[in-house]
């Protein structure tokens, strides 16, 4: 098999997130309790035995770095191949639509041109799903085909992507198309020959402000591109209420087993800290509670992260709270998404709905 690099996409911003990537990029929001976004498009990267992997960061890249580091939890702190830091360009990109900032690329060339894999498999950082490439990449080699596009097929009632594909009955792609004229959802996820990179870096230097699927989208009549159908859980995280769903979806059982299957882990930076304390009188149910957590009060269909106290008499009901958010006696909380290092008052109640979600923003007293 011949060898294939990683290309993580992170230089790009989600305004439906609002104020909960104020101080943060939207790969770096904390997530399920103790993990990041990027935590698992970095781990199915290792988990397919991809041993070079890059990540193109944003302008605002400082918790990227402290919560990667030198990629040890992912065991790619090695001499050779590991992990690579590509820096993204500082204006970064202006449709919210845009995953793929073809000036990225040209921007890390470098990495294209010394990388020692036949392939490149490209991927954006806050796809929520635990995926073994290796299939995908068995293909694309057998295929012969200079691009292979991941998507999946939408289920009823599922909204749509920003590309969906149409196919022809051998796979082949047909037509890259807006999000509601197909069922199969793109899944902003390639497979793309390296020599094509450095091909379409000299056709479209000029035009670096593109996103590469709409280069891709131009190039479909000289350049065949196949597909591969991925049929497991997938949540894309585009903004504060898929975020909040995908929270949600840990509460069951069948997708915690499929996102965290032992088989196939997803790594993140380690904390050490004692085993959450459930105090005589409290009321937990159907949740998730991560280490360090404290909790007195009733805490129900909810995701608590590390380092969280719910006080005696709160009451904390199908929310979010991250690391550090203090509940005091009386407060109660619905529906919320209460980001770190918030402390929520004596007394305050605080309901919203899953269509119009509160969130309260990061380090505030309410």
């Amino acid at each position: 098999m011949n060898r294939t690099i990683g290309l993580i996409c992170g230089n790009y911003e989600i305004p439906a997130y609002e104020n909960l990537v104020r101080e943060r990029p939207p790969v770096s929001m904390p997530f399920g309790g103790r993990f990041r976004l990027m935590d698992f498009a970095l781990s199915n990267m290792v988990n397919s035995r991809i041993q070079t992997v890059g990540f193109i960061t944003p302008y605002r890249y400082r918790s990227i770095l402290d919560h990667i580091g030198a990629g040890k939890e992912w065991g790619m702190d090695k001499k050779q191949g590991g992990l690579y830091f590509l820096p993204g360009t500082v204006s970064g990109v202006r449709n919210q639509n845009t995953r793929f900032l073809f000036r990225d690329f040209l921007h890390n060339l470098s990495y294209f041109i010394q990388g020692d894999g036949d392939y490149v498999l490209v991927t954006t950082g806050t796809m929520i799903a635990n995926i073994d490439f290796q299939p995908m990449i068995l293909q694309h080699e057998m295929s012969g085909l200079p691009v292979t596009l991941m998507y999946r097929k939408r289920g009823e009632g599922e909204k749509g992507r920003v590309c969906s594909l149409d196919l022809a009955d051998d796979g082949r792609v047909r037509a890259i198309l807006p999000e509601e004229k197909t069922g199969n959802l793109f899944l902003d996820t390639f497979i793309i020959d390296r020599t094509l990179v450095l091909q379409l870096a000299q056709s479209y230097a000029n035009l670096g402000h593109m996103d590469l699927m709409h280069i891709l989208r131009e190039s479909l009549s000289s350049i065949p591109m196949g597909s591969w159908r991925f049929d497991g859980y997938v949540n894309f995280a585009d903004g504060k209420q898929d975020y909040y769903k995908a929270n949600m979806d840990l509460l069951k059982a069948e997708v915690r087993h499929e996102l965290f299957s032992r088989d196939r882990q997803i790594a993140t930076k380690i904390h050490d800290a004692p085993p959450a304390v459930y105090a005589a009188g409290s009321n937990v149910r159907n949740s998730v509670i991560t280490t360090g957590s404290y909790i007195e009060g009733t805490v129900q269909h909810s995701v608590v992260f590390r380092d969280v106290r719910v006080e005696k008499g709160a009451e904390v009901r199908g929310c979010v709270l991250m690391e550090g958010t203090v509940v005091k006696a009386g407060a109660i909380l619905e529906n919320v998404i209460v980001d770190k290092n918030v402390t929520v008052s004596v007394g305050t109640v605080l309901r919203s709905t899953g269509e119009n979600l509160c969130v309260i923003p990061k380090g505030a007293s309410i």
